[in-house]
């Protein structure tokens, strides 16, 4: 969700009855106009509205107390809408969604008259809401027009869900983010972990009963696949090879609901491995002990790798306090005797039960919600002790303000599970133990121990994917109580819902939250708080702010960033998605989870895909190569901070945005991203022209070849041609070419001999002169005479060549040139080679 705008500069104050005097919104309100609530439902509204949410009861004119804004109040079967009176855009600060609504309290505060003032002004009806989410908001509700008593109403009916099939989830249905079977997630995790990724898993692999793959170590066993063994467990579960399925159901009846020790993560190259379980049935003496279940404890120690014989270490991590866990014997349970399990050390981390966790946060949220800038009473903090001072009052109200943020107990509590995560992952990364974790039931403390230690361990699940196989695996698929913890209700009904609704009413002023104190009366606890009916607690958000924790620390290891985890919290908190219901992975199997509701996964998957890795749910440091083994960060790195983008997004919006700077770097990574495309585009250009110039470069270089072949044609052709009028200059005839090519001779001094008529021939062919194949230019004489000679052949050779002899013989024997004809003699002379020869050998004789 998107923080709310911040409140305007003008604060109005519940408390003071003079300031309604002014041109707030709660002043052009007509409070004693009466109007009924309307049911239609308007066009204009739909727009706004998912798939299968319907309007149940709108008001209008109604104020956010908390920014002093007026605006429209929808109640829809999924969410609270509030729309701006003038804009008609949903006001983020007072849109929230049923489920993360913890509790609802009807107020009227009886506004203070002045001497002016008669006694007859109206009181204000005020609802306030508490969310899962830190947030505290106040609506106020013109008087006489039962605006607050529909809304409140109907929030009571679609908020607290008789049935699980009436969430939301259910109605909305799978839609396009289709949930594949979290079964075969869940085993394709297995063979990663047992080396068998080559493996994958098959909805026909879980039917066979086929899945029951094994290393040198450990085996995935079936043993309970029909959840008769544990019905909180998985239907797989990784076990040692050497433990058989009978050992497993005596060692199962000695731990608490029956959750025996099982592995949860293993190191492939050491051998150690992460396990857990409940608690052991000890007793109250301590003195019942179970071999089986020694001796599974016990195969969790193999032989350490490295030709080393002796046995790796175990510890078994109770996350309880030490007299906790002493307290718990008196009802059967407690923790394990060193002495009765083989090499093992036990360790108490001291982290406190659901109830504590429940109460802290409550406190937490409270002090935002008194010191935040959008107080759920309307007051700046600047303004609540009087005085506009910096920091809000004056030092001891700071003081205090201080003191109620570490009275809260919040950072101490997220630094113990901090603590006792990295405690868990150094000794299975620097000492090669074994590591067995368990609180109470197994499923809260413990599941947030070991999600934690293999978000330290293995890089894989600081990843998208390994994010989602982590939670799956050790929230999900090990049975956390994710209904009874987020207050929805269970397959069998209502479960632990504990929905608590309050009314109070008081004259002059109004507590923001229940648990303020320092800010008026108090409201009344709902009889359902108590630690015995109310299982509700923030376990499952807390072990979140711890990975915030650890993103802080290590900027460069996660591939998600902050803004994913806010975005995942509160589509958990929303039960949009059906992922996250029920206490079990039996109970969401019985109520087909998987096939009638959508997948939170794909909803998150597919918000990344439209905008790639310019997406705000990637982190834009991630570096897998700089952090690709364990996190294992010192004591001293593990001081936690409030965590701005979700503990301070809806009192402190301004100061939430601490990730504007890496917006600011994301927007930077985009325009960079742009201008490499740009650059690839321009140099794929640069590339193609180059090509083109080359290819010019080519043509051209080949036209100047051609060039200059024709001139060398030409020049030989100018050679032979003057050759040829040289030659037949010589025999005294006069030489005539015609525009058609042809040559006509003319013999000067003897009548008897006719015109000779020469002709060339040449071809052009693919733009280069080409000439016959016997000479490069031809001449043909024709010599027509009525008179016949006695010796033609020596009158033609003597008047035609000057090369013959007198005894008839031929200085030039290539010539060719004596072929006869009954009525003409043909020449054809090679006048390159008559070119070369010298007319003055043939003319001046030595003899």
């Amino acid at each position: 969700m998107a923080a709310p705008r911040p409140r305007s500069t003008r604060s109005t104050s519940l408390r003071d009855s003079d300031k309604l005097e002014g041109t707030a919104c709660w002043d052009a309100l007509e409070w004693t106009k009466i109007e009924p609530v309307t049911s239609s439902v308007s066009h204009a509204n739909l727009d706004l509205l998912l798939d299968a949410e319907r309007i149940v009861v709108e008001g209008y004119g109604v104020v956010l107390v908390n920014t002093d804004e007026a605006g429209t109040l929808i109640v829809t079967n999924f969410r609270i809408l509030f729309l701006s009176e003038g804009t008609r855009n949903i006001i983020a600060l007072g849109t929230i969604p049923l489920a993360a609504i913890e509790k609802l309290n009807k107020m009227a505060v009886k506004i203070q008259s002045t001497p002016r003032q008669t006694d007859k002004n109206p009181s204000r009806r005020l609802l306030q809401v508490i969310g899962k989410d830190m947030r505290i908001v106040v609506f106020g509700f013109r008087p006489k027009t039962k605006q607050r008593r529909a809304v409140y109403d109907a929030l009571v009916k679609c908020a607290t869900p008789a049935r699980i099939w009436d969430i939301y989830a259910f109605s909305s249905g799978p839609s396009k983010c289709v949930n594949t079977n979290p079964k075969v997630r869940l085993l394709n995790e297995y063979f990663r972990l047992l080396g068998k990724s080559s493996s994958s898993a098959t909805m026909d692999m879980i039917e066979e009963g086929s899945f029951t793959l094994s290393n040198e170590l450990w085996r995935i066993s079936d043993i309970n696949s029909t959840y008769t063994m544990c019905q909180s467990y998985p239907f797989a579960l990784i076990v040692p090879e050497c433990i058989i399925d009978q050992e497993l159901l005596q060692a199962s009846s000695f731990r608490a609901r029956y959750r025996l020790p099982v592995i949860s993560w293993c190191h492939s190259g050491t051998g150690a491995v992460l396990a857990r379980s409940s608690q052991p049935l000890v007793g109250l003496m301590m003195n019942m002990r179970s071999n089986a279940d020694e001796k599974l404890v016990a195969s969790l120690c193999t032989q350490l790798a490295g030709g080393k014989m002796s046995r790796r270490k175990l510890y078994i991590a109770d996350a309880r306090p030490r007299k906790n866990a002493l307290a718990n014997g008196a009802m059967g349970g407690g923790s394990e005797s060193s002495s009765n399990y083989f090499q093992s050390e036990i360790v108490f981390f001291g982290i406190d039960n659901i109830h504590a966790m429940r109460e802290s946060f409550a406190r937490l949220r409270d002090y935002l919600d008194t010191h935040g800038t959008t107080s759920s009473d309307g007051m700046s903090s600047f303004l609540r002790h009087g005085g506009w001072t910096w920091g809000g009052g004056n030092l001891s109200s700071m003081s205090a303000s201080v003191s109620t943020l570490g009275d809260s107990g919040w950072l101490i509590h997220v630094q113990s599970i901090l603590a006792g995560s990295a405690w868990i992952a150094a000794q299975i990364a620097l000492e090669s133990a074994s590591v067995l974790v368990h609180c109470s039931d197994g499923w809260d403390r413990t599941t947030q121990l070991v999600a934690l230690a293999n978000l330290l361990l293995d890089p894989y699940y600081r990843t998208f994917a390994g994010f989602q196989a982590l939670v799956e695996k050790d929230w999900l698929a090990f049975g956390h109580p994710f209904s009874d913890r987020v207050g929805m209700p269970t397959l069998s009904g209502s479960g632990d819902i504990s929905f608590e609704l309050c009314r109070q009413s008081s004259t002059g002023s109004f507590p923001s939250s229940p648990m303020r104190q320092s800010s008026g009366s108090l409201a009344p606890q709902a009889s359902g708080s108590s630690h015995a009916q109310n299982n509700y607690s923030p376990i499952f958000l807390q072990w979140v702010d711890c990975v915030s924790q650890l993103m802080r620390m290590y900027p460069f290891a996660f591939e998600f960033s902050s803004a994913f985890l806010v975005d995942f919290l509160d589509c958990v908190l929303s039960c949009r998605f059906g992922n996250f219901l029920c206490n079990s992975e039996k109970e969401r199997q019985q109520c087909g989870v998987a096939e009638a509701c959508g997948c939170l996964w794909a909803y998150l998957a597919d918000l990344r895909s439209s905008a790639g890795s310019s997406h705000v749910h990637y982190n834009l440091f991630y570096d897998p190569l700089k952090h690709n083994g364990p996190l294992l960060p010192p004591a001293a790195a593990l001081a936690p901070t409030l965590w701005p983008q979700f503990h301070l997004r809806w009192a402190c919006p301004t100061e939430a945005q601490t990730g504007e700077l890496e917006a600011q770097c994301r927007d930077m990574a985009i325009k960079f991203s742009e201008l490499k495309k740009a650059k690839e585009l321009a140099e794929k250009k640069a590339k193609e022209t180059m090509i083109a110039m080359e290819s010019q470069t080519a043509e051209l270089r080949k036209e100047k070849q051609l060039r200059s072949k024709a001139v060398n044609v030409a020049s030989r052709a100018s050679k032979e041609s003057e050759a040829i009028n040289r030659a037949v200059q010589s025999l005294g005839c006069k030489v005539q070419f015609s525009s058609s090519g042809d040559c006509t001779v003319d013999f000067e001094g003897n009548t008897t001999e006719s015109p000779l008529k020469m002709s060339a021939s040449k071809r052009v062919s693919d733009g280069s002169i080409q000439y016959d194949e016997k000479s490069d230019f031809s001449v043909s004489v024709t010599v027509m005479d009525d008179v016949v000679s006695s010796n033609p052949i020596g009158r033609v050779c003597e008047a035609l060549c000057p090369l013959r002899t007198g005894d008839g013989g031929c200085r030039w024997p290539d010539a060719g040139c004596a072929q006869l004809g009954s009525q003409f003699v043909g020449l054809k002379a090679n006048f390159d080679a008559f070119d070369r020869l010298s007319i003055y050998d043939s003319y001046f004789q030595s003899e």
